[in-house]
């Protein structure tokens, strides 16, 4: 082997190390070893044929202007990541005050549209400073509801976290993360996974499990946004992984493709809460993001090409049917989702 192959090994070495690929693997081997939850080989083809003929090919990902603000570049992309650092709380939404008609995430994304257009983007400066009441003026909620307040209380620390962190090492600049990482998808993932609220990996077993569902989600939603030069300097999407929840699961739980221990789905179905970290939780969210893997291959062999980015936004999308909302999903407290 010459140099330069030498050279091209270590690169690709390198790439397989990868944030993206590091939760594969990780989720790979959970599903591995899995108890409690598996994927259903029959139904995970039924739902690639579906997906293989060109009516069901998945929309592109895009910013919801009626729930999500829309102004300069600077403003849009301030708008992504302040929405995306509090974008969590699944696990504390039946408790939420909604807006009518709107679900937990839209009520909190639609909540901070209307703040944005009233007084702007708040600098990082003032992010670093916002308070649980702060929180509860912005979105609604009554901190004199114990589920509430915990909620507001965790939004502020996560908007702290983030004001301080680019104010300190970004001057403030929200486009900082973007800028150092030179556009790189995982890069910038790997940047926000820097921050405690971000650093979203579990323990199974003696295995450390990596998910970075918000990282990643960031950098997917700053791609579907209009901010200019900075977005079209964003390469490597299509390397992520999809955004491990409760909703993509449950949506591929729904279609058939994953199959739940009977305790486990029992307790599901009572709206008992998963305990976050848990071997059931985390099975849960391998299992998802290892069967998108899996219909990302199926697709390519019957000559479609798509990515796990492009497949989450179909399967979330799926979830706000109402059939599909209709039945419980797991809920876990935790500030990854």
């Amino acid at each position: 082997m010459g140099p330069a192959d030498a050279v091209q090994e270590g690169l690709a070495d390198r790439r397989q190390q990868g944030l993206a690929n590091r939760v594969r693997s990780g989720c790979a081997t959970v599903m591995q070893r899995a108890r409690f939850v598996r994927i259903d080989e029959t139904a995970l083809e039924h739902l690639a044929e579906r997906l293989a003929r060109p009516e069901a090919a998945p929309p592109a990902p895009s910013l919801d202007p009626a729930h999500h603000h829309v102004g300069s570049p600077q403003d849009t992309l301030a708008f992504v990541i302040t929405l995306d650092a509090v974008n969590f709380g699944s696990g504390w939404f039946p408790h939420l005050a909604k807006r009518p008609g709107l679900s937990g995430y839209f009520t909190v994304a639609h909540s901070l549209k209307e703040q944005f257009e009233r007084e702007g983007p708040w600098r990082a400066e003032a992010l670093a400073r916002l308070t649980a009441q702060d929180c509860a003026r912005v979105f609604g909620q009554d901190l004199r509801v114990p589920e509430q307040a915990e909620l507001m209380e965790l939004f502020a620390r996560a908007w702290n976290e983030l004001g301080a962190f680019l104010a300190t090492r970004y001057a403030g600049r929200f486009a900082g993360p973007l800028a150092e990482a030179e556009g790189s998808a995982e890069g910038i993932a790997g940047i926000l996974g820097t921050l405690p609220f971000y650093r979203d990996v579990s323990r199974y077993e003696e295995l450390e499990v990596p998910f970075f569902k918000r990282a990643q989600l960031t950098v997917a939603d700053l791609a579907a946004a209009p901010i200019g030069e900075q977005g079209e300097r964003l390469h490597g999407l299509e390397r992520l992984t999809i955004f491990a929840d409760n909703l993509v699961p449950h949506v591929l739980r729904s279609e058939g493709v994953l199959r739940y221990e009977p305790d486990l789905a029992e307790r599901i179905e009572r709206t008992e809460l998963i305990a976050a970290g848990s071997h059931e939780e985390i099975e849960i969210r391998a299992a998802g993001v290892h069967a998108v893997e899996r219909l990302v291959a199926l697709l390519a062999a019957r000559g479609v090409a798509t990515t796990a980015r492009a497949l989450d936004f179909w399967l979330w999308n799926r979830g706000q049917s109402p059939a599909v909302k209709a039945r419980p999903r797991h809920r876990t407290r935790t500030v990854y989702y």
